[in-house]
């Protein structure tokens, strides 16, 4: 027995190169090792997850602590200096002791703190894994605590890189503004690039802001859900204007970069196709410009393309498109269909009284091609160089 054991250790030990040794694999087989890949890649993300977390919990807690003290009054304006350059030398080999790191830990810290303590009210955009709000997360539970400064990081920031923090402070006028970020980074993933992107775009202030009739065609919750879709302004700087002198154009080239633009409509949206023929009898076709379908509101959503300004007219026809989408192609489980209309400009009142009457809910927005983008950064540097000339005087 000793002798057989012996022999097996030895086996066990034996160099050897490791090669598929004529194992058939099964369903079951298949189905296993691939719920194994999925649950490897999700410890993977828990793992990151879990280390960002840490480290940011440590940045908002110096962060506070520096509120809290009142250091630079306790200590002097050179105490962060200081305290950077003291924690430098006590771990040479971290790289998150920097002065200007530092700073941006007080500075994330005091951007939350000093909203909540003036009373601004957090809007219920965020919501933590246990599905509580992320605003009574944030909020203490007595005014002594907040004069204290022992404001918690909510759970859900341990989510979102540290990069995007310190932009989103250092760019947002409002906590509201800074919220609807985080919420768009941990819903869709996006990069730093695509966060600056979507900051220089002011998504905020543009996201559910196109004139719509939404509020008489659709009851309340829907209502309100549609419009977040829409934006009074969309971005197509991957367009040259030069190429543009007709709708047909427009829509060509809308088509052609279909993947950037489904990222300018937002999260969600699938592309099913352009001019698909709308045959009404023998005698009577028309051709929507383009057809998408929004998966998380179950909706069709009719896309009409102006390269001029918006007609009262314009309403009608896509009025009708979306009419049809309804009773041809909406399901059982589907939520009213919707039309856009995207015009080089509209003018508010025109818009309001077209849609006034009109049964289907539908939205106007405008859109910027890549001069004219060009030309609005070029105008606020311009305007920026010269406030800080008139600054210098």
């Amino acid at each position: 027995m000793e002798e057989k054991n012996k022999d097996i250790e030895q086996e066990e030990i034996m160099p050897s190169f490791v090669y598929r040794d004529g194992m058939l694999a099964d369903k079951e087989y298949v189905a296993w090792l691939a719920d194994v890949k999925v649950r490897y890649r999700q410890s993977q993300i828990k793992a990151s997850v879990r280390v960002n977390t840490t480290m940011l919990e440590f940045y908002w807690s110096i962060g506070r602590d520096l509120v809290r003290m009142r250091a630079e009054q306790k200590w002097g304006t050179g105490v962060v200096k200081q305290f950077a350059l003291d924690m430098r030398q006590a771990f040479p080999n971290e790289k998150g002791f920097s002065y200007s790191n530092v700073k941006d830990m007080k500075r994330w810290y005091l951007f939350y703190y000093e909203r909540i303590i003036k009373g601004q009210q957090v809007v219920g955009l965020l919501e933590n894994e246990k599905g509580h709000q992320v605003g009574d997360e944030m909020k203490p539970e007595e005014k002594s605590q907040q004069t204290a400064g022992l404001l918690e990081m909510p759970s859900l920031f341990g989510k979102v890189p540290w990069t995007h923090h310190v932009y989103i402070v250092s760019k947002s006028e409002s906590l509201d503004e800074a919220l609807f970020y985080i919420k768009r980074i941990t819903d869709e993933g996006w990069s730093r690039s695509r966060l600056e992107d979507k900051m220089t775009d002011r998504l905020y202030q543009t996201q559910g802001k196109a004139i719509t009739n939404f509020d008489a065609t659709l009851p309340a919750p829907q209502s309100q859900l549609a419009k977040e879709l829409l934006k009074n302004k969309y971005n197509l700087s991957f367009i040259s204007a030069e190429d543009v002198e007709e709708e047909k154009d427009l829509e060509e080239a809308l088509a052609k970069n279909v993947t950037q633009f489904l990222l300018e409509l937002g999260r969600g949206f699938a592309y099913l196709g352009r001019q698909q023929e709308l045959r009404i009898d023998d005698e009577s076709a028309f051709f929507p410009d383009l057809l998408f379908y929004h998966i998380p509101q179950r909706r069709y959503v009719i896309v009409e393309l102006k390269a001029v300004k918006f007609m009262p007219e314009f309403a009608g026809k896509l009025n009708f498109y979306v009419t049809a989408a309804d009773k041809l192609l909406r399901g059982k489980d589907d939520n009213p269909s919707v039309g856009l209309l995207i015009c080089k400009t509209a003018k508010k009142t025109i818009v309001e009284w077209s849609l006034q009457d009109i049964q289907k809910p539908l939205g106007v927005a405008t859109y910027q091609l890549q001069e004219v983008v060009e030309r609005t950064i070029a105008e606020i540097e311009s305007r920026k160089n010269n406030e800080e000339a008139q600054d210098g005087k």
